[in-house]
């Protein structure tokens, strides 16, 4: 069987799964399962959604929105996503917009909206505010993304923000927002 190259990006790739989850762990003071719960809560997940997680790292988001929901894996970039428009009820985007640089961001953004169905919904979880001092900042030197900057973003490419806050751990801050519900010209709310 032949292996495919992965699709180019202008984000940042992180080819280093093991790792990748200890840091996971570690950043969660052991509590990454309750992380990832408490994505899907916030993003509420239904039975029979098509669900996207962009930027899927090992995957851990994907298997546990797979229990709630069902799902497949298909490797490819957050700025042409290969899928039709309107495929997808809800777009998970978790610890993954801090890599991409602001033009790719913003496409990134836009593709989101292009896949969403009306009144789908897309919950983006990231760093916010100033970054930790500390063991762990030493291994995750990252960007951090302003809530209010991730908001502005997603608007910016069509969609309208339900809720935001912090996600409870570690600095996260969440968005919830939704595309507009096309037939009627109003949005749904979740």
């Amino acid at each position: 069987m032949e292996h495919e190259a992965a699709p180019r990006t202008h984000g940042l790739v992180i080819d280093w799964a093991a790792r990748y989850d200890l840091l996971a762990w570690l950043f969660t003071h052991g509590r990454e399962r309750q992380l990832r719960e408490r994505i899907i809560s916030l993003a509420g997940l239904r039975t029979g959604d098509a669900v996207l997680d962009i930027g899927c790292g090992t995957g851990t988001l994907a298997i546990a929105a797979n229990r709630h929901v069902g799902a497949a894996f298909q490797v490819a970039v957050a700025e042409r996503l290969p899928f039709p428009d309107a495929a997808f009820d809800l777009v998970l985007s978790t610890l993954m917009l801090h890599h991409l640089p602001r033009k790719t961001r913003h496409a990134c953004a836009a593709e989101i909206n292009r896949v969403l169905k009306p009144g789908g919904r897309v919950l983006a979880v990231d760093f916010g505010g100033s970054q930790r001092r500390g063991f762990l900042s030493h291994l995750h030197r990252h960007g951090h993304v302003k809530i209010e900057d991730i908001v502005r973003l997603l608007e910016e490419a069509g969609l309208r923000q339900i809720r935001q806050g912090a996600v409870g751990m570690n600095g996260l801050n969440f968005v919830l927002a939704e595309k507009s519900d096309i037939d009627s010209g109003e949005t749904t709310r979740v």
